[in-house]
């Protein structure tokens, strides 16, 4: 995430219940480059402003047009709810701290932060699964993808991602001792955080191992390809990936990093980069991705547009 702490770096990550040696946190963010405030506001909040308009509106698009009623667009639905969550629970706050003097985030609101991150991190995770897996139905299987990906078949799936998601935002809320985000803080611990690395290494393999699920989805996705004939089939097939792909090695890889990588090497300045990437800017990237080389989402815009046209000549003529 975007936030530093400095107070109170001699707090014990193993003092889990003493919830009393302290009440908030003072939070560096960007400070350190005073000169850049405003155009970091100006960029985040744009960003942030953007995410907050394309995400919705995809929502918005997707329940209004019955062509976009499949499975594929109900996880993508859900995908771009999660994004909003995710980014609104860092997003707020960091834009408000820009110009306060004193940066401070309360205990309970530091542990809220962090949940909602991580469980919506999360839930991501589990629904870029889902979704290749959808892909893998609709390419091997198509004269079964309707009972394979059934109504009830979905809202299960998503269930189960949300549930997965919040629980790892949980275990990782307690274990952590309630910070907003792990790696800065194993830095400045005067303690030992082995016992914390090794959760954290534990939790982040659980949410990460979803990425292999999704390798092997893709292992059977190009298999099933390549029993297709034609190659216009074979790209018209791949195709229908592309979007998914690109966001599964955006996510992954970057937040991935973020996790894994050796805090004897931390650079928060890098860090931050990492941070800032899969925390704001995915999110905004993700509607802008499904939507370029989509057709039908294309298509569902071109009928959206016709019927505003239709209802302002509709208002013109009548008097």
């Amino acid at each position: 995430m975007f936030y530093y702490f400095l107070h109170h770096p001699h707090l014990a990550l193993s003092n889990i219940w003493n919830v009393s040696m302290t009440t908030s946190f003072i939070l560096l963010g960007f400070s350190e480059h005073p000169e850049l405030q405003v155009v970091l506001f100006v960029l985040f909040l744009g960003i942030y402003s953007m995410t907050l308009a394309w995400n919705p509106g995809l929502i918005v698009l997707i329940r209004m047009e019955s062509c976009l009623h499949s499975p594929m667009y109900f996880f993508l639905g859900n995908l771009s709810f999660v994004d909003i969550s995710y980014t609104s629970s860092i997003a707020p706050k960091m834009l408000c701290d820009f110009f306060k003097q004193q940066k401070t985030i309360s205990f309970v609101s530091c542990a809220a932060q962090f949940f909602f991150f991580i469980g919506m991190g999360g839930t991501e995770c589990c629904l870029l699964v889902a979704m290749a897996y959808d892909r893998y139905a609709a390419i091997s299987s198509p004269l079964l993808y309707t009972a394979l990906m059934s109504p009830t078949i979905c809202l299960g799936l998503v269930i189960i991602e949300y549930t997965g998601g919040l629980l790892t935002g949980l275990v990782q809320m307690i274990i952590n001792h309630f910070f907003c985000d792990l790696p800065p803080l194993l830095v400045f611990s005067c303690s030992s955080t082995f016992l914390s690395q090794v959760v954290n290494f534990l939790v982040v393999c659980a949410v990460g191992g979803t990425s292999s699920l999704v390798l092997v989805s893709y292992g059977y996705i190009i298999a099933a390809v390549m029993k297709i004939h034609s190659t216009q089939g074979q790209m018209k097939s791949f195709n229908t990936c592309v979007s998914h792909l690109t966001t599964v090695i955006l996510f992954y890889g970057s937040g991935l990093f973020s996790y894994l990588h050796s805090s004897a090497g931390y650079s928060q300045d890098q860090d931050k980069l990492v941070s800032m990437f899969y925390g704001a800017v995915i999110p905004m990237l993700n509607p802008i991705i499904y939507s370029l080389q989509n057709k039908e989402i294309k298509d569902a815009l071109k009928k959206l547009k016709d019927r505003k046209k239709q209802m302002s000549s509709l208002c013109l003529i009548v008097p």
